[in-house]
């Protein structure tokens, strides 16, 4: 019972955490566009490591930071955390 509400927690974190990168990145755009105080790429690329898929999403949605070399890390990060997710699914059946 424990276990099961902790895994909802974590579920829960890291779906909050794709959320914040994705409208970090929607933010930023909107931002681009009217020539206002923007994010900084570091800040976006941490927020892209901790939830790559709401970042990769929103960079595809928004065509934002898509030919920047430093952003081709985000698929990376999308690709590592799929294959933990899938390690943790699969292997050890949480």
């Amino acid at each position: 019972m424990i276990a099961i509400d902790l895994l909802s927690v974590l579920a829960g974190v890291y779906l909050c955490l794709n959320l914040i990168a994705a409208l970090a990145f929607a933010r930023d755009k909107s931002r681009a566009k009217r020539n206002t105080w923007r994010t900084s790429e570091n800040l976006l690329l941490v927020l892209a490591f901790l939830g790559p898929f709401g970042a990769f999403l929103s960079m595809q949605l928004f065509h934002h930071k898509t030919r920047k070399l430093r952003f081709l890390l985000v698929p990376v990060f999308l690709i590592l955390h799929g294959a933990v997710i899938l390690y943790l699914l699969l292997i050890l059946r949480l």
